[in-house]
């Protein structure tokens, strides 16, 4: 049985396809246009073609099952977005992601049934400023309020053990592992000293991720 049911088939909808594929996830690609499907169908676990602005057409596609799906209609099909959303909810999806374009329609997705809304231009927009304004940040993910970041060790950690950092104190951040040579090491002590080229993975709020970063 698919995972994940990803409804819209163009460049975010066949993105974020991918890249659960890719992870190993069971996808159910679906749109109303088989040739979008076909750009996808090697990828992805299963294919339908269907309208999901008619009932009939989504009952038939069985998806109380599915755990996840995600609306990822393109920007000239907010209407379609939000039927799309409102019949998957009746469907009994568990959980429902929907694509938004503004704040005002996302608000719409989430009372019609959307369990988390998303702003993929937003969302670019914010990782491209973050790495312009701090290279140091090679990656980050949003965690509700907090954010899992990979930062470059400032070189003022260099040589210095974790206990003597006192990162959770000093600059509340949790580490949860150094990527050192291309592999994730996980301290088995306070006495995991920092070496020059480290990368620390922690997890905390973005102005303690900035803070950090800040210092290379």
């Amino acid at each position: 049985m698919a995972e994940f049911a990803i409804v819209g088939m163009g460049r975010f909808g066949r993105a974020t396809a991918r890249s659960l594929a890719r992870r190993g996830e069971a996808v159910l690609a679906i749109d109303r246009d088989s040739h979008r499907l076909d750009l996808i169908t090697e990828e992805v676990a299963a294919v339908a073609v269907a309208d999901t602005t008619e009932p009939s057409q989504v009952r038939g596609l069985d998806l109380d099952r599915i755990p996840c799906a995600v609306v990822a209609l393109g920007g000239r099909a907010m209407e379609a977005s939000l039927l799309t959303t409102a019949l998957l909810r009746q469907a009994g999806v568990s959980h429902i992601v929907a694509r938004s374009f503004d704040d005002r329609h996302g608000r719409l997705l989430l009372s019609i049934g959307a369990h988390q809304v998303i702003n993929p231009e937003d969302a670019v927009g914010g990782d491209l400023a973050a790495r312009l304004s701090l290279p140091s940040v090679r990656g980050q993910t949003t965690l509700g309020d907090q954010s899992l970041a990979v930062i470059q060790a400032p070189e003022a950690f260099t040589g210095r053990a974790l206990a003597d950092l006192a990162l959770a104190e000093r600059y509340e951040l949790t580490l949860l592992a150094i990527r050192r040579g291309g592999a994730n090491v996980v301290p088995s002590s306070s006495d995991e000293t920092i070496e020059s080229g480290d990368l620390l993975v922690v997890v905390g709020g973005d102005e303690a991720v900035a803070r950090v970063a800040g210092l290379v």
